[in-house]
């Protein structure tokens, strides 16, 4: 069986300052350090004793610290991928949302959603942003583990689950799994069939303690 617990980073910096995320590089606040532990502590009581656990983490500050609680638990340490990354908003990152929000040109209802442009210089497209996620996955499982954890960002994460469960690029264009920050999204593939499961989507209820 292969098992993967696919974290999405908690509060942020440019949470609480109203700032674009992206690959702007923000750190976890003192609260998100809090719920980074809860993470890692509920990993630790659903992930067999004694199991190999192969950690992976985008490189942006936020899912590394993240990651490093996690790692701390474990005793292992993370390989940091930087296709994990959350979807690049170009010069839009680390300005004000209201900034974005101004310029941003939404995607059309139908149509070529994937290659749509949405006005921001250097951001990247919807077909770009999964792509590599795509890449990042074909990679993670090819590694020989049972028990992995990947760590990335909200947006990503729907990339992650569409890789999984293997949904054709061209299929990509209105899937979204919306997920809270701080949450663990569980996916399995057993042994017998093969067959590749969504366990749980999105899960916080380690955040409540």
């Amino acid at each position: 069986m292969r098992s993967i617990h696919v974290v999405t980073h908690p509060e942020a910096s440019h949470h609480v300052e109203g700032l674009v995320g992206g690959w702007h590089d923000s750190t976890l606040t003192p609260e998100g350090v809090r719920e980074a532990a809860a993470i890692a502590r509920a990993l630790r009581a659903e992930i067999p004793e004694g199991a190999e656990v192969d950690l992976i983490s985008s490189d942006l500050l936020r899912t590394r610290r993240t990651a490093d609680e996690i790692a701390r638990v474990f005793d292992v340490e993370a390989t940091l991928d930087r296709r994990l990354r959350e979807k690049s908003y170009g010069e839009a990152e680390g300005r004000p949302q209201e900034w974005l929000d101004k310029r941003f040109v939404p995607p059309p209802a139908t149509g070529d959603r994937m290659a749509h442009v949405e006005g921001i210089e250097g951001a990247e497209t919807r077909a770009a942003f999964a792509e590599r996620i795509y890449e990042a996955m074909d990679g993670i499982l090819r590694r020989p583990y049972e028990h992995q954890v990947v760590v990335t960002h909200g947006f990503a994460l729907t990339f992650v689950v569409a890789a999984w469960i293997g949904m054709p690029m061209d299929s990509l264009g209105h899937v979204n799994f919306r997920v809270a920050s701080g949450s663990i999204t569980h996916l399995r593939e057993d042994d017998f069939f093969h067959n590749r499961q969504l366990a749980r989507l999105g899960d916080t209820r380690h955040l409540d303690g």
